[in-house]
């Protein structure tokens, strides 16, 4: 079947079954995974994933998993922290959505116990269907911990960034997504973040996506900026497409994007996953139009929410899905019409 000159795809997350967060179990989470991989083939999505559900845990619903997943098991950090820890992290600029810090850097970081691998393994068994494995980036995780090691933002970036390649290296997912959701706010890091984001994608063995948006922390935007700020990051990314948030702000700033540099196809958000109205198929045509008509088809080839679906009820995560897939089938038929 020939592929649709525009994808619609997730960004990652999925609302927690109710089940699984009162019965936690390998059994439940299986059965779980495969509820989300079979709700988004029935909405259409050409590209799923598992709803990020392999990052459950029940101590951490307020990022969904996103941090501590990642940082907890690698060596050379550690979850303990005292009074102190917890004052000198509130002091660090950037951080204040965190009452304290993901963990503590205590000595040069490995892999430790770290299995992306397994988890990949687990979810490619479940569907035939095309899928993403998502990995929180490098220096977002880096921004979440106390460093009493390397005592160098970079560094401690680049040391992330070796173990996330090396875990990467050994998945063969049809597309690898980095999601940074802090750099947004601090364009003055967009100089060299580029280099570890880039150590990371280049280990991927399929399509290389990164996600940017501006944050959603129990539902609310936690960062501010401009997409004009990152646009050399953007240019600087040895990546394939990007996934970003646009419904949410409006998209006075697409036209930024006529200066992407050639080769790097534009996900663009049509689906606000702040608010739970449900958009309808022509307003998610429009969306594309608009986008379309200024930047131009050969640019535009994703379409997908702002971010994660996990801060919404099912019914609504499900309604949105449905609607972004007819919306983008509207745009094409309209467009071939």
């Amino acid at each position: 079947m020939t592929e649709p000159s525009i994808k619609t795809t997730v960004v990652g997350s999925y609302p927690l079954p109710t089940w699984l967060a009162a019965y936690p179990s390998v059994p439940n989470l299986r059965d779980a995974i495969l509820v989300v991989l079979k709700t988004q083939e029935l909405a259409g999505l050409d590209v799923i994933s598992d709803g990020e559900l392999t990052r459950f845990d029940v101590n951490h619903p307020e990022t969904n998993g996103m941090i501590e997943y990642f940082v907890q098991p690698m060596s050379g950090i550690s979850s303990k922290m005292g009074r102190k820890d917890v004052d000198d992290f509130r002091a660090q600029q950037g951080m204040g959505f965190r009452t304290q810090p993901a963990a503590v850097v205590e000595g040069p970081i490995g892999e430790g116990e770290m299995d992306l691998p397994s988890s990949w393994q687990m979810v490619k068994e479940l569907t035939a269907a095309p899928l993403k494995f998502t990995v929180t980036a490098p220096y977002m995780l880096a921004k979440t911990l106390l460093d009493r090691h390397y005592s160098d933002l970079p560094s401690l970036t680049m040391a992330i960034a070796e173990v996330l390649r090396r875990q990467v290296e050994a998945i063969d997912a049809p597309v690898l997504q980095v999601d940074e959701a802090n750099l947004t706010g601090n364009p003055e890091d967009a100089t060299w973040v580029h280099e570890p984001i880039n150590h990371v994608l280049d280990g991927a063995r399929g399509e290389r996506a990164l996600h940017l948006c501006f944050g959603n922390y129990g539902g609310q935007s936690i960062q501010s900026g401009f997409w004009a700020s990152l646009l050399g990051f953007l240019n600087n990314l040895h990546v394939d497409h990007l996934v970003l948030e646009f419904a949410r702000r409006g998209y006075d700033e697409l036209e930024v994007f006529t200066d992407l540099r050639e080769g790097i196809a534009l996900g663009i958000g049509v689906v606000d996953i702040k608010d739970n109205e449900v958009e309808s198929p022509d307003v998610i045509a429009g969306r594309i139009q608009h986008a379309v008509d200024l930047l131009g088809e050969d640019r535009v080839k994703w379409v997908h929410p702002d971010c994660g679906f996990w801060m919404l009820p099912r019914s609504v995560a499900d309604r949105k899905m449905q609607t972004l897939v007819a919306g983008r089938d509207l745009f094409l038929g309209q467009t071939a019409g």
